[in-house]
């Protein structure tokens, strides 16, 4: 991959890359280091780009991946943590708010970001892609490697657990079906 090539991908994509990641993980820092990932898996892989896809659910594809390798090391770095301190994975997590967090100002979109943990990875994944990417219903099949039925399913069963955990909230969801 030539150079010129990899920085305009970069330029063009590492702030949507960014914000996908770090909806995903939920730390600037790790979505910092991820986003790396990304761009040497890239760089590794653009010879097998076949273009059947756009670069931009390419992409997203790839960064799919880096989430969900992150999270399996998560798991097995947890287990293996507990097993050796012997306490429950409950004990370990922090809770506390991020700066990010409590930099959003409006209600609404508080509840939203929070609410996306009651939603499995799987679900998160959708709603980041179709709701804060914006891409749309196929982009995101295509970059998660799912039928678009699954996509409609994924996001319908999100919406509804979503709907559902922000009425018990008092929150009224700014979130449409499409």
């Amino acid at each position: 991959m030539e150079e010129k090539m990899f920085n305009e991908l970069y330029e063009k994509y590492h702030k949507m890359l960014f914000q996908f990641l770090f909806y995903m993980v939920r730390s600037r820092e790790q979505a910092e280091d991820l986003v790396q990932e990304v761009y040497i898996r890239v760089w590794k892989a653009h010879g097998k780009f076949e273009g059947k896809s756009s670069e931009k659910t390419w992409l997203f594809a790839i960064a799919r991946n880096v989430a969900i390798d992150y999270f399996r090391q998560q798991q097995s770095l947890k287990r293996k943590a507990m097993m050796f301190l012997g306490e429950m994975t409950d004990q370990v997590k922090d809770t506390s708010p991020l700066p990010e967090e409590i930099a959003l100002e409006k209600e609404e979109v508080r509840l939203v970001y929070s609410s996306l943990n009651q939603c499995t990875v799987d679900q998160r994944m959708v709603m980041i892609l179709r709701y804060q990417q914006e891409l749309t219903i196929a982009e995101t099949a295509e970059a998660l490697h799912w039928s678009e039925g699954k996509v409609k399913t994924t996001q319908h069963r999100a919406l509804k657990k979503l709907k559902k955990f922000m009425s018990g909230g008092g929150g009224q969801s700014p979130l449409k079906a499409s």
